[in-house]
């Protein structure tokens, strides 16, 4: 999953990939604001099958907080 969703960051947020997705935190990057955000959202419930409610849409600051919730909605 952990790769799955690297993949799904840097395409998301159209990032080189020799990025370190794993430290990476929203806002922390140009391309991880708002608009980058929504899109990072969509990716993943599309590329996970999953609906993300709307506290875990606001809470998704990291890579390892949106690891954590997959984890979590997958089981």
């Amino acid at each position: 999953m952990n790769e799955q969703l690297r993949a799904v960051f840097i395409e998301a947020l159209d990032l080189d990939e020799t990025v370190d997705v794993e430290k990476l935190e929203y806002r922390g990057i140009e391309a991880w604001d708002s608009v980058g955000h929504m899109a990072l959202v969509a990716a993943i419930e599309d590329e996970f099958d999953v609906a993300l409610e709307t506290d875990q849409v606001i809470d998704m600051s990291s890579f390892k907080v949106a690891l954590d919730m997959l984890r979590e909605l997958k089981g």
